[in-house]
């Protein structure tokens, strides 16, 4: 009867419940069991009737445990778990290069790297890794991967990058630029600006741009490239001072002002300044000529010049540096001309005349002519001064400052001589002032004046004769004391003349010669006379009186 009964009725007559709070089920443990096959026997296990919140039941094997009641902490393992993989990817797995830097990788695990290899160039290799990462974020696994932080490279303005390739192949014999594939220097250069450049694959050297300032050009050479001596170049390229691209030497073409940014394992470029230059022959430049009368002439002048752009990187090579170019051709063609022309000409045509003017241009013309051929452009030539031998310029001097002299005196004169219309026309005016006295006075202004002039005529021509007596000699000399006798005869005329013109108006005025002796012999006798004794006699000194005495009346 027992076997017969209903499960129904079975698992109401011995059910305990446990109730489980929140989503857990509430578990009942009947007296009875269920049957489950396992293995193909037949094995009866306790059974459990599973009562959930919600009002659902089902059926558990007796021996189930639940794992959240034999290990309460195993939600907070795993949740601890979920969280440290993110955190232990962040920390180890994380590449994250800022501003200007970048990440170089390391292969851990892959292929061997070649025993000519430094670094991993295909994918698989382990070793370095070519690429660099920039700035961003990745990850990576720490387990095959190495990585190390570096900086980019930087080139400021005003300077360039040389490469030098570190891997690839060596180069062949004598050669230094890097092919591709190649170890060795590379022949593009970097820029001002910022690059991601693998610190081990290439190295890095700052140098200065190359700067052509205005009024200047660069002479390039080529240190690369073919041997001018070289078996493959025609007989006529060889020996030359230029070159052509791709050879090695001075190239023909130079540099205009600007910048530039040229290899400097390749290229060296030396500035040579265009603008122009003065030369001063002074001292030991000084040029000293023969003159074709046995005197030696020291010439002093300047020279300005410049070189000839087109033909700047020849002119360099073949002559050399400014100095040289002074030195070797401006100033031993400046010296050949003026012995051979100086020669031609006597020493004092140098020192008056117009002798120099014309030395100075024959000199300008022959050096632009000669050293336009070099390639030098001669702007102006001066010549400032010219020192003959003491012996001659005594003597020249002298004559010089006697003409300066008689030049003087000649200006003296033509003074003198306005001097003199000046008084005469002052006297002029003072003559139709006055009535009666202006004819006197004006007589006597003129008189004054032509006297004024006389004399300073005369000192004038005294002057002048005593000048020309220091170049002209002793004649000049006689002709002066002519000149001042004559003067002086001049003058003793005009002061008698004057005086007999006063005497003519006096007698004039009285009369007659008789009034103006009576007039002037009592004007002497009459202060002094207090009294006479005398008869009538005619003979006698009554008989002067007697033409004052009064007449009888007839």
């Amino acid at each position: 009867m027992e076997r017969e009964k209903r499960p129904e009725a079975q698992a109401a007559e011995a059910k305990t419940s446990v109730a489980a709070p929140g989503r857990f089920p509430t578990l009942t443990r009947p007296n009875g069991g269920a049957s489950s096959f396992h293995a193909g026997n037949l094995v009866h296990f306790p059974r459990v009737t599973v009562n959930t919140v919600d009002g659902m039941s089902d059926i558990v094997p007796h021996g189930f445990r639940s794992p959240y009641r034999a290990n309460p902490l195993l939600p907070v393992i795993v949740f601890a778990a979920l969280l440290a993989v993110p955190a232990w990817c962040w920390v180890f797995c994380r590449i994250e290069p800022g501003p200007d830097e970048i990440a170089i990788l390391v292969h851990k695990t892959g292929r061997d790297l070649a025993p000519d290899q430094i670094l991993a160039t295909s994918p698989g290799q382990k070793g370095i890794q070519l690429e660099v990462l920039p700035e961003g974020r990745y990850f990576r696994n720490p387990y095959s991967w190495g990585w190390e932080i570096g900086r980019v490279t930087d080139i400021p303005a005003g300077k360039l990058g040389a490469l030098t390739r570190l891997y690839g192949k060596d180069l062949p014999d004598g050669e230094i630029i890097a092919r591709e594939g190649t170890k060795g220097i590379v022949a593009e250069v970097l820029r001002p600006g910022k690059y991601r450049i693998n610190p081990y694959a290439y190295d890095v050297a700052q140098y200065d741009a190359i700067s052509i300032h205005p009024g200047s050009a660069g002479v390039v050479t080529s240190l690369v490239g073919d041997d001018v001596f070289g078996k493959n170049l025609p007989a006529e390229a060889r020996n030359k001072f230029l070159v052509g691209k791709g050879q090695k030497g001075v190239l023909a073409e130079a540099l205009s002002p600007g910048t530039y940014y040229l290899n400097p394992y390749m290229f060296t470029v030396a500035e040579v300044n265009l603008q122009s230059q003065r030369f001063e022959m002074s001292g030991a430049d000084a040029i000293t000529l023969l003159t074709i009368d046995g005197f030696n002439i020291r010439v002093e002048g300047t020279i300005e010049y410049a070189i000839m752009p087109s033909r700047v990187a020849v002119l360099t090579q073949q002559v050399g540096d400014m100095e040289d170019i002074i030195k070797k051709i401006v100033l031993p063609l400046a010296r050949g001309f003026s012995r051979i022309e100086g020669g031609r000409n006597p020493a004092k045509s140098y020192i008056t005349g117009d002798t120099r003017q014309k030395f100075q241009d024959s000199l300008d013309a022959h050096l632009k002519a000669k050293c336009l051929e070099w390639g030098v452009a001669i702007k102006s030539v001066l010549i400032r001064n010219i020192s003959p031998p003491e012996e001659i310029a005594s003597v020249i001097r002298d004559r010089e400052v006697a003409v300066e002299n008689a030049r003087k005196f000649q200006q003296q004169i033509e003074q003198a001589k306005s001097q003199a219309e000046l008084t005469r026309q002052e006297t002029l005016a003072q003559q139709n002032n006055e009535k009666v006295a202006a004819d006197t006075e004006r007589i006597r202004a003129v008189i004054a004046a032509r006297q004024d002039q006389s004399v300073r005529l005369t000192a004038a021509r005294q002057g002048l004769s005593v000048a020309k007596l220091e170049t002209e000699a002793a004649s000049a000399q006689a002709d002066a004391i002519l000149l001042k006798a004559e003067a002086d005869r001049n003058v003793i005329a005009l002061n008698n003349q004057a005086a007999a013109n006063v005497i003519a108006t006096e007698i004039a005025a009285f009369g007659g010669g008789a009034n103006f002796a009576r007039y002037s012999l009592y004007q002497k006798l009459a202060p002094n006379i207090e009294g006479i004794l005398s008869g009538d006699d005619e003979d006698g000194i009554g008989g002067v009186f007697r033409s004052l005495a009064p007449r009888p009346a007839r």
